[in-house]
């Protein structure tokens, strides 16, 4: 099968599967504040780390969500990071209630402080960035419906839960994180899913490469 995405469908695709094959998205727990200090807390898909010096996020918001009105007041958000035992609370936080609704008090979630924003962490996440807003940036649109914009955050300050440093090392297992398929999907990042490969290593005139075989041998490439 090859089509056009920008032409109908083809009757074998009852849904657009394109969500279901850039996979498996890591989810953007998004918390704000408005201008008027009342929080706001939704999960965002279309998320991802595109930095690490600095550590700087995006994630894409479809038309004009609390999220994003919120960091255009404010210019701050917090995203935690969300574990397998959370999915039901995340779950429920993506719920299109009114804009003076507190997502965290909806889906039972106790807040924690920042300690360089004013936005709050989901307090049980294993994990969560403060980020400060760098830029936006508004997305093509499509004939119908509203387009999506881009929104480019610093990462200011970090979050892990002690649990899971282990050796000097995030232990991401534990961490067991969520992650976005298609549809209606999700999957969960496990030990026994993970695994390592070492790096290539070039030759001195780069013109061959070899990969050595067993785990990772602690070395940056």
């Amino acid at each position: 099968m090859h089509y056009d995405p920008r032409q109908p469908r083809p009757t074998a695709l009852k849904h657009d599967p394109f969500k279901a094959l850039v996979v498996p998205r890591p989810i953007g727990w998004i918390g704000t504040l408005d201008a008027q200090g009342r929080a706001n807390l939704a999960p965002y898909s279309f998320f991802n780390a595109i930095s690490d010096q600095p550590p700087m996020v995006m994630f894409s918001s479809s038309g004009a969500k609390h999220s994003l009105g919120n960091i255009l007041a404010t210019g701050e958000f917090t995203c935690s990071l969300a574990g397998e035992a959370l999915r039901d609370a995340m779950n429920l936080s993506s719920a299109a209630v009114a804009r003076e609704v507190d997502e965290f008090e909806l889906a039972g979630l106790a807040k924690a402080p920042s300690r360089w924003i004013k936005p709050p962490r989901v307090a049980a996440a294993p994990a969560a960035l403060e980020c400060r807003l760098f830029k936006t940036l508004p997305l093509p649109a499509p004939p119908q419906g509203e387009g999506y914009t881009m929104v480019i955050g610093e990462v200011v300050g970090i979050y892990i839960d002690d649990a899971l440093v282990q050796h000097g090392r995030v232990d991401t297992a534990a961490m067991r994180p969520l992650a976005r398929l298609g549809y209606m999907e999700y999957a969960v990042v496990t030990r026994e899913t993970m695994f390592s490969l070492n790096r290539p290593r070039v030759s001195a005139d780069a013109r061959r490469a070899e990969v050595d075989a067993g785990p990772w041998d602690g070395v940056y490439r």
